[in-house]
């Protein structure tokens, strides 16, 4: 049985919660859930019934902290695994028949003084099938942060996961961490297929950082891209349309398969043919980057290097200062610049 289907990359208006307070964020977290999921369950019926991928923008139903400190955002915009906002996403995905691809603030049994910045899918069963914590943040907790710690809890391969499913094999990049060409290939490595992207970026008639490295990492990992850009942002002290516009779909060989252009929209939709990708990863010849690749040769290569500082939060079992992330990033320019680096 052919397996291709059309993927939807949802620009949907962020409705930032920063300036409400305790259960007003709650009450405003599930509407801005509810809104979405109408608009998705109303997307298919447009779109068709071979929708089966809706990806989200990055932190769509919060927005990001803006001025509070770590302990007051993880009790107003952080989910609890299994808690209502994903019992709320997974109904949606069921009713829709869709996965669901989202990135969201979460808290952690392990790591109660903490938050961490989640990409998850959700399966039309209601099924979280993939949690990616993101592992590069300027201004957030990451797993690196508490990387002996994380490790002790969780393993190795829950670092880079990559989930096996029955539209493919997914894998998430969250927001910036597009331009870390490591992070897919790491997930490429271990199968990944399609990269779901969530993303909240500043977009432009002109190509931009993020937009010329979507389709690097498609040309390097012979993978698709859906990637989501907020249709705006309201309820914060920011521009509307900041971040607005620009969402898009990338084919395996770098092409823009589909692209939308500012405010809520779903035009940004695309075939996925993964048997396509399949038989061109099977192909011997120049393009075939995957089986060129030497890992082994870059693994050595990196040994006794090192730039952020792994651990920099101990056991994770403090909240950090947002000067802590300031302060850290000095250090390490400071450590490049001594090693001649930069």
């Amino acid at each position: 049985m052919a397996l291709a289907y059309s993927a939807l990359a949802l620009q949907t208006l962020c409705r930032a919660v920063n300036r409400l307070e305790g259960d007003e964020a709650r009450i405003a977290i599930a509407d801005n859930i509810a809104r979405i999921g109408g608009q998705i369950v109303n997307a298919k019926r447009f779109l068709g019934a071979d929708m089966k991928l809706v990806v989200l923008p990055e932190y769509a139903v919060t927005s990001f902290p803006w001025g509070e400190d770590a302990a007051t955002w993880r009790e107003k915009a952080a989910f609890e695994i299994g808690g209502p906002e994903y019992e709320a996403f997974a109904k949606i995905a069921s009713e829709a028949g869709v996965f669901i691809a989202g990135n969201h603030y979460e808290r952690d049994p392990h790591f109660p003084a903490l938050y961490f910045q989640a990409s998850t899918v959700i399966a039309p069963s209601g099924e979280t099938v993939l949690r990616y914590r993101r592992l590069i943040s300027m201004f957030a907790p990451s797993p690196f942060d508490v990387w002996d710690s994380y490790l002790d809890a969780y393993g190795g391969a829950a670092v880079f996961p990559v989930a096996d499913t029955e539209i493919g094999r997914l894998a998430a990049i969250a927001s910036e961490e597009i331009l870390y060409p490591e992070i897919a290939r790491i997930h490429a490595s271990r199968g990944a297929e399609v990269f779901v992207h969530s993303s909240s970026e500043v977009s432009s008639p002109d190509p931009t950082p993020k937009s010329i490295t979507r389709r690097a990492r498609a040309v390097e990992n012979m993978a698709y891209i859906v990637s989501a850009n907020s249709g705006g942002l309201t309820g914060i002290d920011i521009p509307e349309n900041s971040t607005d516009g620009g969402s898009e779909i990338v084919g395996f060989k770098g092409h823009i398969l589909a692209k939308a252009g500012p405010g809520e929209s779903i035009n940004a939709v695309s075939e996925i043919d993964i048997d396509a990708l399949r038989r061109y990863r099977r192909r011997p010849g120049m393009g075939n980057l995957i089986s060129r690749h030497p890992m082994e040769l870059w693994a050595g290569a990196y040994q006794g290097t090192s730039a952020a500082e792994r651990n920099g939060l101990g056991d994770g079992q403090s909240t950090p200062a947002r000067e802590f992330y300031i302060d850290r990033q000095r250090r390490v320019i400071d450590k490049l610049d001594k090693a001649g680096l930069i």
